[in-house]
């Protein structure tokens, strides 16, 4: 397999899962109090959100890559 279109295929699936998730959601542990022997922690969740066109532009440049890899061998 070429590696443009192994490079197409990765590309497409990165596309189709930005455009299926809008974000990468994490969890962070954060300390409210801490005095002496008692510790009070809290869970806040944070998401990095993904733009739909990013999303489409990978999709996009992966399908343009596998066409013109299909067209050169």
């Amino acid at each position: 397999m070429k590696t443009s279109i192994l490079l197409a295929v990765i590309l497409i699936v990165i596309g189709i899962a930005a455009l299926g998730y809008q974000g990468i959601s994490y969890t962070t542990r954060e300390k409210v109090v801490d005095i002496g022997p008692l510790t009070m922690t809290a869970d806040k969740t944070r998401t990095i959100p993904l733009p739909p066109i990013i999303g489409g532009l990978a999709l996009v440049g992966g399908i343009a890559l596998l066409v013109m890899g299909r067209k050169n061998t």
